[in-house]
């Protein structure tokens, strides 16, 4: 039996809802968002800049295919003299690094720690190239549609700013580069945490039950590439200490509403899998972390509109 959900595998949100598309290494990614309000002044450079962030440009163990694509985004519809229509905008950013004869050795094997098996199962055929849609290059995307949230956001005083705050097993953010370089050195990667902060989220945001505001972040944050996990307010710390000591700790969130004070949540992204040392070459990320600052709060921002 199909699932009921199958109509959204490339589409995220209802009020806004946003469809990416294309592959790794096709011509292009891109995205259609509908549902954003007419006449929102597009700030562009600050897109320009989300996306350089996430490129990790000039970031220690950054994946060189992201620090060399240029990322130019070529709005198609929904935006005129840089203010929307109140139509779905589309864009596409064509892929100019792609480099799909790199990947040739896996048209008849799978990476181990990627999708390239369960896509096969599934659909009886993958893109062997660099994962395809599997492929982290796909947030870009997503880097767009949640920076234009964030525009919508900022007029309503919601601010959402993520940030790394461990690298493997090292909390000191003076050390994080060097800690990456080492095992960037060694032909390995390394995991990380990354917190998001939410300010000027009103108390009574969020539904009770099985519509929750953690749930909805939860969701979005996910969704994203090498997420491994998701936690808000006492989180899984919570677990080694008495109620007593931790009763007034909510991350902003109780009963899934929002109660007025700032969210806090954090997520953990996994080392890359496909690394030197296992054998693989490839233009890959030391600490995927680094560059999923952005995607995190682009997904944050997206899961927010859909709730005000």
């Amino acid at each position: 039996m199909q699932s009921i959900y199958w109509k959204k595998m490339n589409t995220f949100g209802d009020k806004w809802t946003f469809t990416s598309f294309g592959e790794s290494h096709g011509a292009a990614i891109g995205g259609v968002l509908d549902g954003v309000p007419a006449g929102l002044s597009i700030d562009f450079a600050m897109i320009r800049e989300e996306l350089e962030r996430r490129a990790g440009k000039g970031m220690v163990g950054a994946s060189q295919r992201a620090q060399h694509e240029p990322d130019e985004v070529e709005w198609l519809s929904g935006v005129m003299d840089g203010v929307t229509l109140g139509t779905p905008i589309a864009f596409i950013i064509r892929n100019k690094d792609a480099r799909p004869e790199d990947y040739e050795i896996f048209k008849h094997m799978y990476r181990v720690g990627h999708a390239d098996r369960v896509y096969e199962q599934k659909y009886g055929i993958r893109d062997w190239r660099g994962g395809g849609r599997a492929s982290a290059r796909e947030t870009a995307a997503r880097v767009v549609a949640g920076c234009i949230a964030k525009q919508e956001l900022a007029q309503k005083g919601i601010r959402i700013a993520a940030t790394l705050v461990q690298v493997g097993a090292e909390t000191d953010p003076a050390k994080f580069a060097d800690t990456i370089a080492a095992y960037q050195k060694d032909g390995d990667s390394i995991g990380g945490i990354i917190e998001c902060r939410i300010q000027g989220l009103k108390a009574g945001t969020g539904e009770p039950i099985f519509d929750k505001l953690q749930a909805h972040l939860a969701y979005a944050v996910m969704s994203i590439n090498a997420c491994k996990g998701f936690e808000y307010g006492t989180g899984f710390g919570g677990v080694t200490q008495p109620g007593s000591a931790i009763n007034h700790i909510s991350g902003g969130i109780a009963g899934g509403i929002a109660d007025g004070s700032e969210i806090i949540f954090r997520c953990v992204f996994k080392p890359t899998p496909t690394t030197p040392k296992a054998g693989i070459k490839g233009r890959h990320d030391a600490c995927v972390a680094t560059r999923a600052v952005p995607v995190v709060e682009a997904m944050t921002a997206l899961a927010l509109v859909q709730v005000l």
